[in-house]
């Protein structure tokens, strides 16, 4: 059964009742730490935990106003091995991972503050 994403507030969210307060990875069965080589950009090496894990797709929350920027080279990293990119503001990175982890192998990657 997929992770349930709660309670997201700016630098906090709950994932299966358990707050964090970092940016995160969610998978199906795993909740860790996401780090990223640089603070508001996504490059290609920062999406490797979650290409790690087979997903079909992949969420990026952008942010609470949507400060993290995604480069071209991490869209054409995911769109060559055919995987679905979903980026969005966190909060709505939130409501797509509830209604696509049911059905799909999800993961999202989550930056909680800006």
């Amino acid at each position: 059964m997929p992770m349930r994403l709660a309670n997201y507030h700016f630098g906090r969210i709950e994932v299966d009742g358990v707050a964090y307060e970092h940016d995160l990875l969610i998978a199906p069965a795993e909740v860790r730490e996401w780090r990223r080589r640089e603070g508001h950009r996504v490059h290609p090496e920062d999406l490797e935990p979650a290409l790690a894990l087979a997903p079909e797709v992949v969420i990026v929350g952008t942010g609470f106003s949507g400060l993290l920027k995604l480069t071209r080279e991490a869209e054409e990293h995911l769109s060559g091995r055919r995987i679905e990119l979903v980026a969005v503001r966190t909060g709505e990175a939130v409501e797509a991972y509830n209604e696509l982890s049911p059905g799909r192998r999800t993961c999202a990657l989550l930056h909680l503050t800006c």
